[in-house]
């Protein structure tokens, strides 16, 4: 069980007042990808979430580790309850983890998820309100110089 108690104390690192995050959100670092945060459902005692990196590729784009994450509040855990079919998976669709499914399976794909929340939070990644707003601020402010030059 340590895995996942640490991928839930990951996760509050990186969305630290989850209850206030928006729930669509995008965390931005220099020279790094977007980091993308899809909140999916919020409850008194989980809050299921979706994280992913979109690179764009001809024909559109892909989201991948493209990762499902259920954090329960109460036991203070967090796994992924389902993973999108990214470039490795044949273009099967969402596969949700069952019961029964393999035990290995889904402790690699949680062990994934540990190790990629540490990637994100050495790269600076965060999923603040203040964060957020700094660089809805920052995205206007470039945004402004290129219209004016329009004009």
């Amino acid at each position: 069980m340590e895995l996942y108690e640490l991928n839930y104390i990951q996760l509050r690192r990186l969305i630290p007042d989850i209850d206030l995050v928006p729930e669509r959100a995008v965390s931005r670092v220099p020279q790094g990808l977007d980091l993308y945060l899809d909140v999916r459902e919020r409850s008194r005692y989980t809050t299921t979430l979706h994280l992913s990196y979109c690179f764009a590729e001809a024909g559109g784009s892909v989201l991948a580790p493209d990762l499902v994450i259920r954090m329960y509040h109460d036991a203070q855990v967090a796994e992924v309850v389902s993973r999108g079919k990214g470039r490795d998976r044949g273009g099967r669709g969402l596969e949700r983890f069952r019961h029964d499914y393999p035990v290995a399976a889904r402790w690699r794909v949680n062990r994934f998820l540990h190790k990629w929340l540490g990637f994100c939070l050495r790269h600076g990644h965060e999923f603040s309100p203040a964060r957020l707003r700094l660089g809805e601020v920052l995205d206007a402010q470039e945004a402004a110089p290129a219209a004016s030059l329009e004009s």
